[in-house]
């Protein structure tokens, strides 16, 4: 079995949403890139990244911030949402 972490991004800000709902949100950190570095030290092998506002939207929303995410890393990243 593959566990493969995952940072979800709604406002630029890592977020876990509480029962899907967009309204309601626990942030986890104002920078997701940071993050990913952490995950990536961790030692993981692939990282998923959802754009929650894209997935809402239908159109990328956080294409910046996840195109920065995958050129910090060395270990491939996965997208959805948008």
């Amino acid at each position: 079995m593959k566990i493969i972490p995952a940072i979800d991004i709604k406002g630029g800000r890592c977020v876990r949403l509480y029962q899907g709902r967009m309204d309601q949100e626990t942030v986890y950190s104002d920078n997701p890139i940071e993050v990913a570095l952490r995950w990536e030290e961790a030692g993981t092998e692939m990282l998923h990244v959802v754009d929650l506002d894209g997935a809402v939207e239908g159109t990328p929303v956080n294409s910046d911030i996840i195109c920065q995410i995958i050129s910090s890393l060395k270990i491939p990243v996965q997208v959805g949402g948008g």
